[in-house]
């Protein structure tokens, strides 16, 4: 893996806001961190194209649904050319009512970012469901680590 990228805080903090702006249930902030014409494949699968569409679709899902509140830890941050980043990530959510993050609700976070007139914007952000083949152990042991970052944070 290639060393970090020199634009590692805001790149962070994208991925930051994202994940509060989810937890804000604010379609409006969670769509704000994409690009114009970003993408986001959700977990199961959906793909929300364009940042209008993510902010209509993340509108009607906090109307509908109670959603879970993420709580996450970026693994690196890294360059793949000038102005593009690739920033890896793991994602837990803690459902409503619930004191811990659910380990069925794990996630791994791989968010491709872009340079948008000096200002960083989400690209693509693709979720994949943290399974690890049936490996109790890896789970337990993102589970443990999501914990320790939940109550670290305050959340």
């Amino acid at each position: 893996m290639s060393a970090g990228h020199p634009h590692d805080t805001q790149i962070r903090a994208l991925y930051a806001r994202f994940l509060a702006g989810w937890n804000q249930r604010s379609g409006v902030s969670v769509s704000s961190v994409f690009a114009d014409d970003g993408e986001w494949v959700d977990l199961d699968g959906t793909l929300r194209s364009g940042r209008l569409s993510i902010a209509a679709d993340m509108r009607r899902i906090f109307s509908e649904h109670a959603t879970p509140g993420f709580v996450g830890i970026v693994r690196s941050v890294r360059r793949l050319t000038e102005g593009v980043a690739v920033l890896h990530g793991v994602a837990g959510m803690v459902p409503p009512g619930a004191q811990a993050v659910d380990p069925a609700l794990h996630a791994v976070h791989v968010l491709t970012a872009v340079d948008d007139g000096g200002r960083w914007r989400i690209a693509v952000l693709q979720s994949t469901p943290a399974r690890y083949g049936g490996r109790a152990d890896a789970v337990a042991a993102l589970t443990a680590e999501l914990e320790a970052a939940r109550t670290e944070s305050g959340r």
